[in-house]
């Protein structure tokens, strides 16, 4: 059985190496919250723990944690950090999103 949710290697390594600069515990939080231009609204963060209700995705090393309520609108996606002209930042792929913003970092169901 697949994860719920999923992380690449591209957004593991670019985990690691802000953790380590920073010095805290790789584990990056993805939480949805109301507001942005689509609705909903990704956020990003370095957390210092796993919380009781979190769903875990470990891959090389650094742990993707999402709280069960976000975890209904993002499941099936793929956390990934990407780097273009536009700049770099970390992208969910969301297949239950029905329209999205230009900026990415928005979307709605």
């Amino acid at each position: 059985m697949s994860d719920p949710i999923q992380l690449t290697s591209s957004a593991a390594q670019r985990v690691a190496a802000i953790a380590a600069r920073q010095g805290k515990p790789a584990i990056l939080r993805l939480s949805v919250e109301g507001g942005g231009c689509s609705g909903f609204q990704y956020r990003f963060g370095l957390a210092d723990a796993v919380e009781s209700d979190d769903l875990t995705v470990e891959r090389d090393g650094v742990t993707l944690v999402v709280d069960s309520v976000s975890l209904d609108l993002v499941r099936g996606s793929a956390v990934d950090y990407v780097e273009n002209l536009g700049g770099a930042a970390f992208k969910v792929e969301n297949p239950n999103a029905a329209s999205g913003c230009g900026c990415g970092s928005s979307f709605s169901v």
